[in-house]
């Protein structure tokens, strides 16, 4: 098309200067007594003209087609796209290996260590109660279900599970889902559709990043744990607009943040979404089993109503120790779940022993109540104790069984941020055997906070553990850090 383009052009210039010759008085015709005159004659040429440039073909093939060398040659010399992008140096990920049961203390490349990597805050991992429980399932009902829970999938330990969780949290009715992080990315878009509006914590993890993404709807993010900047937010969005009125609208936070240790005041967030006419999605994968009086959760914790809260997610992998997460509210929530939400219409079940793992946790708590005082107490302390520690500072909150220490002064590269915690994991591994993680991201997680060193806090800590933990920390990090502080 290009090239026939200058063609075309020149050709008309010469068949304007002849339709002008042709145009003069003689030239004229009469053809079966019809007059025609000489501009259709050079109008009927350029059509002709136009209509062959256009339709000849723009590139003509060798005649001599290619050897077999020179195909051999061309293939030698071609480099096909690689299938992934190659992994920087900075960006591999060398984790440590667990060579037991992720408990307060565990066997990491051959030596023991104390754990502070593991969100096991109940200490349930390797409760004898829970195992039976388990070991009675598996010789019932097998290792898997084989299929998901609207085609076979469904077992009678599910249900009781469904029942459990829901009696424990005075809700009308709970939902099961096989995998624990993908609870909350399909919870979303099950209700959050193309048009909606969505007002989001920027500081939510990346599960809920995920579920906010497959909603395809507007997302909106306050500042992280700002309950003005939600106000003004929200403010913005319904000020004057009347179609926010006739759409949905949902507050979509954490209770605690995976990101931060920081915990959602769900008393001033109930009072705005009301204000607003808003619904709430609470992801309490880190608070169910943790807060409130008997441990169940964000709403205990503040007096809220439990029916005040729209939609509750939690995964059941943290206080449970077992595997698999959960949705709770009205029947209406539920039923809609299992006609609609991904992760509960096209995955295979739960394994129907990690269900039952999850009714005797919730059976323990409710036994065990003192449990949740002991979690408090070595929270409380851990706080104490590294409430001086050279170079970094808590900013948890102290209720928070995520205790998260941050550098007091960042370098400004965050790459060099990251570089100097991980060194400092890493030495309180390899010189005091003190298993900790830092909060390091993926690529796929739009978090902007500030990365730090992550502790999950267990019931099942012992006084000497996290003063093993504390004097390491603050001698590791004076050592790493003298020259940023």
């Amino acid at each position: 098309m290009d090239m026939a383009l200058p063609v075309v052009n020149a050709t008309a210039a010469v068949l304007a200067r002849v339709s002008a010759a042709f145009n003069a008085p003689l030239a004229r015709a009469v053809v079966f007594g019809v007059h025609i005159d000489g501009h259709l004659v050079v109008e009927g040429l350029l059509i002709a003209v136009i209509v062959f440039q256009l339709t000849r073909k723009s590139y003509k093939p060798p005649k001599k087609p290619l050897s077999e060398k020179e195909i051999d040659e061309l293939c030698d010399e071609w480099e096909p796209e690689p299938l992934c992008p190659p992994i920087k140096e900075g960006a591999r990920i060398d984790t440590p290996m667990l060579e037991s049961a992720a408990g307060p203390h565990t066997i990491v490349d051959g030596k023991e260590v104390v754990n502070f990597a593991s969100a096991n805050y109940l200490g349930l991992i390797g409760n004898e109660k829970i195992i039976d429980s388990c070991v009675g399932s598996l010789e019932k009902y097998g290792v898997g279900s084989c299929g998901p829970r609207g085609f076979y999938g469904t077992i009678d330990v599910h249900l009781d599970c469904e029942a459990k969780i829901a009696n424990f949290l005075g809700t009308p009715d709970s939902i099961l889902y096989s995998y624990g992080i993908s609870t909350i990315f399909s919870v979303i878009p099950a209700f959050c559709k193309k048009g909606d509006i969505i007002v989001a914590d920027e500081g939510v993890h990346w599960a809920v990043q995920n579920g906010l993404h497959l909603s395809r709807s507007t997302v909106v993010y306050f500042k992280h744990n700002d309950m003005a900047s939600l106000a003004s937010t929200l403010e913005k969005l319904t000020r004057g607009n009347k179609r926010a009125e006739k759409i949905r609208r949902y507050i979509v936070v954490e209770s605690i943040y995976q990101n931060s240790g920081q915990i959602a005041p769900l008393d001033e967030i109930v009072k705005l979404k009301e204000k607003y006419r808003f619904r709430v999605i609470l992801e309490e994968s880190h608070s169910f089993g943790v807060l409130g009086k008997s441990g169940r959760g964000l709403a205990e914790h503040y007096g809220v109503p439990i029916e005040k809260i729209d939609i509750i997610t939690a995964g059941m992998g943290n206080a449970l120790a077992t595997d698999g997460g959960f949705c709770t509210g009205s029947v209406r929530v539920v039923d809609h779940q299992r006609l609609s939400s991904s992760g509960y219409v096209f995955s295979a079940s739960l394994p129907p022993y990690l269900a039952s793992a999850a009714v005797s946790a919730v059976n323990y708590l409710e036994e065990n109540p003192s449990v949740l005082a002991s979690l408090r107490s070595n929270i409380a302390l851990l706080h104490q104790e590294l409430s001086d520690t050279p170079g970094l500072e808590i900013s948890s909150h102290v209720l928070s069984p995520i205790v998260f220490l941050k550098l007091k002064k960042s370098t400004g590269s965050p790459a060099t941020d990251l570089d100097l915690l991980e060194t400092i994991a890493e030495r309180v591994l390899k010189e005091d055997s003190v298993f900790i993680v830092t909060s390091k991201k993926s690529n796929l997680d739009r978090c902007k906070l500030p990365i730090g060193i992550r502790l999950f806090v267990s019931a099942g800590h012992t006084e000497s553990d996290i003063s093993t933990l504390s004097s390491s920390l603050k001698r590791v990090s004076a050592s790493v850090l003298s020259d940023y502080f």
